[in-house]
């Protein structure tokens, strides 16, 4: 047997699987998040690490199994986090996470040291605030008195490795996140370590992510049922252990997800950096090759917000179905034509990422006249959130990636008609995975390699993930897509100075 800990924002969810990926127990605990001001977000290390501890114990006692047959554990995490610790290894403040919001400065302070050109060179991303150098920063900056009792700097799932071995210890690919990894040679940046005056004493050693970094302690077997001496491998950020989970590990491969944000994810083993910051490059998962994603702020959120304020009586009749609003909001969509009767929605409602990089730009139907209903709003709103996941697509394209099918995670993954939009949009065969486990299934795979289960990350993949039949464009459909998208990105450059003095009204 193998384990995956997924520690996410909202909870931490641990699965027990057999070596064919089949689920034999699965335990979710949640935890609060803590927003003492607007933009800063915050979490407890200890409340990540009762939370994996609890729930291995749970899946060991609900599964039965003996603990001696679990051949090894991995840990997948949400990105960016920075967990401080003193010398006897206390935490000495709570967690700044990836979607807090109060480093701009800290991002001015990091480009103007490193250089704006010279740090994507090195680090293969722009200053952004989500990341962990810009966090550090602010605590030396803010409260100088807990930075001079640092110790070490550890991201979330590191600080739940170090309590289940005692090892300080991280990985590529969530350490491509911290903005102080030289993302092309795979090791921290000494240059941007001085740059920026962070000794790199407080930094984990960096593994592999199929690497063996420690076994579990005598403490912590007591605490959590499993053997003294089980493996623990290096594991992957949130997006990375999905990209496994979903057997994205090759050349060509690629994933869209429509959660609230969107993402289009593609593996590629020759490292490929935007020089315009567009899309982010971080080390994967598979030893030596990196992957390229785009990410756009608005994507399910899109749909949740015109759900919310405009779809009571759905919600309603979907109660008493006992269906989920959104299966009566896809069929409702399907009501209005390819192109919404010349209807086009922009997603900004969080500002964007990518392509555009502009916290100022905001959501707009462009094109509404007397004749449009509720449901070619709806329908804009799918047909909008697909195009930016194209305009990801396009991006990564123009570096050279190549992507041959494409893969659908996510809520919106879920909707068959949103993904014959990506289909038709995208012009290639879209899939969905058997298996909803992603990030857990991503690092439980991660620990068979480090165990000999498996003898690589791909040949893992090739063993336990099945993928459903696929959705094809529909011939037809292409250029009627293909027409509105050009239209679509057209609309951005038209407004962009409109979004700036709209922002400062």
């Amino acid at each position: 047997y193998l384990i995956g800990v997924d520690l996410g924002t909202s909870g931490t969810k641990t699965v027990l699987f057999d070596v064919d990926g089949n689920v034999v127990a699965s335990k979710t605990i949640e935890y609060p998040l803590y927003q003492e001001r607007n933009g800063w977000a915050e979490q407890d290390p200890l409340d990540w690490w009762n939370a994996a501890a609890d729930t291995i114990r749970a899946v060991i006692t609900e599964s039965g199994v003996d603990n001696a047959d679990i051949k090894g554990i991995g840990i997948s995490g949400q990105m960016h986090g920075l967990v401080m610790l003193d010398k006897d290894g206390a935490v000495l403040r709570r967690s700044i996470i990836w979607c807090d919001q109060r480093t701009a400065k800290e991002c001015e302070e990091i480009t103007a040291r490193v250089g704006a050109e010279r740090l994507i060179e090195i680090t293969a991303n722009p200053a952004l605030t989500g990341f962990t150098a810009s966090k550090i920063l602010w605590v030396r900056n803010n409260q100088p008195e807990i930075y001079a009792q640092c110790a070490h700097i550890l991201l979330p799932k590191d600080y739940v490795r170090y309590m289940l071995t005692g090892d300080f210890a991280t990985e590529v690919s969530d350490a491509s996140g911290m903005q102080l990894l030289d993302v092309p040679n795979r090791c921290w940046s000494d240059e941007v370590l001085e740059k920026l005056e962070i000794d790199k004493a407080l930094l984990p050693k960096v593994y592999e992510s199929p690497e063996v970094t420690g076994v579990i302690s005598e403490e912590a077997a007591k605490r959590t049922g499993l053997k003294a001496g089980t493996i623990v491998v290096g594991g992957a950020g949130d997006n990375a252990a999905a990209a496994v989970g979903t057997g994205v590990v090759e050349d060509g491969k690629a994933f869209t997800t429509i959660g609230t944000s969107g993402v289009v994810f593609a593996h590629t083993d020759k490292i490929s950096i935007d020089p315009k910051g567009r899309v982010h490059t971080f080390c994967c998962a598979v030893p030596g090759a990196w992957h390229v994603m785009g990410v756009t702020q608005g994507a399910g959120l899109s749909l949740k917000w015109f759900r919310d304020n405009f779809c009571a009586a759905e919600k309603e009749t979907a109660a008493g179905m006992g269906v989920d609003p959104y299966y009566l909001m896809d069929q409702q969509a399907a009501r209005a034509p390819i192109g919404c009767n010349r209807l086009i929605y922009l997603p900004y409602l969080m500002g964007e990422r990518t392509p555009h990089l502009d916290p100022d730009c905001r959501g707009a139907f462009i094109g509404l006249s007397a004749m449009h209903t509720k449901y070619d709003m709806l329908r804009a709103v799918m047909e909008g959130v697909t195009y930016s996941q194209r305009d990801s697509v396009e991006v990564l394209k123009s570096m050279g990636v190549s992507i041959d099918g494409m893969l659908a995670c996510g809520g919106g993954g879920s909707s068959k008609l949103w993904r014959q939009m990506l289909a038709d949009t995208y012009n290639c065969a879209v899939r969905t995975v058997v298996s909803k486990e992603g990030p857990a299934l991503g690092v439980a795979i991660l620990a068979g390699v480090g165990a000999g289960l498996y003898p690589s990350v791909q040949e893992g993949c090739r063993r336990v993930i099945r993928l459903n039949p696929p959705q094809e464009p529909i011939a037809e459909n292409v250029p009627q897509y293909e027409a509105f998208y050009r239209m679509y990105t057209k609309l951005y450059p038209a407004l962009k100075d409109c979004y700036k003095e709209l922002a400062a009204l």
